[in-house]
């Protein structure tokens, strides 16, 4: 009978996912936006991509050798945070680009804060602003050998016409993996079917903004306009493989559907009323620092309390 009364310390329930295997899922589930990435810009994509997830795996390791802790290079987070990264830059962009945000990302982003889990933001989308801050000329420029000229998102925004179906199938400039809105959605659908995601976060961002779009985007329900929204820049990269960051996000389900809903106003703003054409990154990183507000709004009253007294 004493052995029934021995309680051991939290957690007493334990899953067989571990993080290297959701790490891995998001890796894998990122390759068909990485190969046509790849497709589509060619060499230079390749050496970018490669350049990136080798610095922000070496940056963890030597990190965690040189402070005498535990080395966590096999969960795959800095793989996923290089590649992630790498598919935020543009194909033309130098080797050093990647190499400086890959290290931005995991150093300051990710391991100063305490590792993985302790994040305020999410690591890769951290580097990105900070390149498009410190180096604006190479992160705004996507002139490469197979395109040049202005982005579909970019013709959008001054009133030109765009080719959706060109977008839809990723055939035109941009980073190396937000071109191709199919290759995105094959990933995002194999997650889904994993359950590493839900669309609690990326279903509520974009219907959000399709709203946000309707109402103050000048076009009214214009459904060539909304889609070339949708297909353009990294809307769909974001709401599928970065807005649902476990770290970043909110936990509670109400905080998820607040969170999808402020991001998809937040690109909207920064879309329709910006200088840029592209808002996605910013709003992303700016809902991450509210996260903790909108769990304190968002988090259930524990049972008994709250209540008025009898």
């Amino acid at each position: 009978m004493s052995d029934l009364m021995k309680v051991s310390s939290n957690p007493h329930i334990r899953s067989k996912v571990t993080t290297a295997n959701i790490m891995l899922a998001v890796v894998i589930a990122l390759l068909p936006a990485t190969g046509f990435g790849i497709y589509n810009f060619g060499l230079d994509a390749l050496v970018l991509i490669l350049v990136t997830v080798a610095t922000t795996v070496l940056t963890e390791l030597v990190y965690e050798v040189a402070m005498h802790k535990k080395v966590t290079i096999g969960d795959f987070s800095a793989v996923v945070t290089g590649l992630l990264l790498a598919l935020n830059l543009p194909p033309a962009a130098p080797w050093w680009i990647g190499v400086i945000g890959g290290i931005f990302a995991i150093l300051v982003v990710k391991m100063l804060f305490g590792g993985l889990g302790q994040n305020f933001m999410n690591p890769a989308l951290g580097a990105r602003c900070f390149l498009l801050i410190s180096y604006t000329s190479i992160m705004c420029n996507f002139d490469c050998d197979t395109y040049s000229g202005a982005t579909p998102l970019a013709s959008l925004k001054a009133g030109e016409s765009v080719n959706i179906l060109d977008m839809v199938i990723g055939k035109t400039g941009g980073t190396i993996g937000e071109t191709s809105m199919i290759a995105i959605v094959i990933g995002a659908c194999f997650l889904i079917l994993l359950g590493v995601i839900d669309l609690k976060v990326p279903g509520s961002y974009i219907v959000t903004f399709v709203i946000f779009l309707i109402l103050f985007g000048g076009h009214g329900f214009d459904p060539a306009f909304i889609s070339a929204h949708l297909a353009g820049g990294g809307l769909m990269l974001g709401a599928f493989f970065m807005a649902t960051d476990y770290v970043t996000r909110p936990v509670t389900k109400m905080g998820q559907y607040v969170y999808g809903i402020l991001l998809g106003i937040l690109t909207g703003i920064f879309r329709i009323y910006g200088p840029s054409a592209e808002g996605v990154s910013y709003a992303i990183i700016l809902g991450n620092l509210l996260v903790p507000l909108i769990e304190k709004v968002t988090m259930p009253r524990m049972f008994g309390k709250g209540g008025e007294r009898a």
